[in-house]
């Protein structure tokens, strides 16, 4: 599956982030958007291992996004949100997901590859700004 909760969980939070005035904590963030504080916990601390976030110690902490909008890529939230790059096919990235055990037999799998590199390329070009400001 290309985009999971992690995913969305993501960009909902970012969105709020991106707007914010002062950082933004983890609590704040749960409750606005209904999601598990602790859930949420591990995908902002995973955005700021990627240098997406930067998590800001205190009293007044919280997460600030690290960069403009524009020069974060939709690619790396979801490589971040959800700790592996996206896939439409489990299969084209790994080849012991293959149902058969056979991908190198695989009569779809060039189109399938194909297909997922003009994805990936697509989400790299993409970013929060295209996403936010649109």
């Amino acid at each position: 599956m290309l985009l999971t909760r992690a995913s969305e969980y993501a960009l909902l939070s970012l969105d709020i982030i991106r707007t914010a005035k002062s950082p933004i904590g983890v609590e704040y963030l749960a409750n606005e958007l209904n999601i598990p504080k602790s859930f949420l916990a591990k995908i902002l601390q995973n955005l700021a291992k990627e240098d997406i976030l930067v998590s800001k110690k205190g009293a007044k902490g919280g997460f600030v996004l690290s960069k403009p909008v524009n020069e974060i890529s939709l690619y790396k939230v979801i490589v971040a949100a959800e700790g592996k790059a996206p896939a439409v096919f489990d299969c084209v990235q790994y080849a012991d997901t293959c149902p058969n055990g056979a991908m190198g037999l695989c009569a779809i799998s060039p189109f399938l590859a194909k297909f997922q590199g003009k994805i990936n390329h697509f989400l790299k070009e993409l970013s929060l700004g295209d996403i936010f400001e649109a």
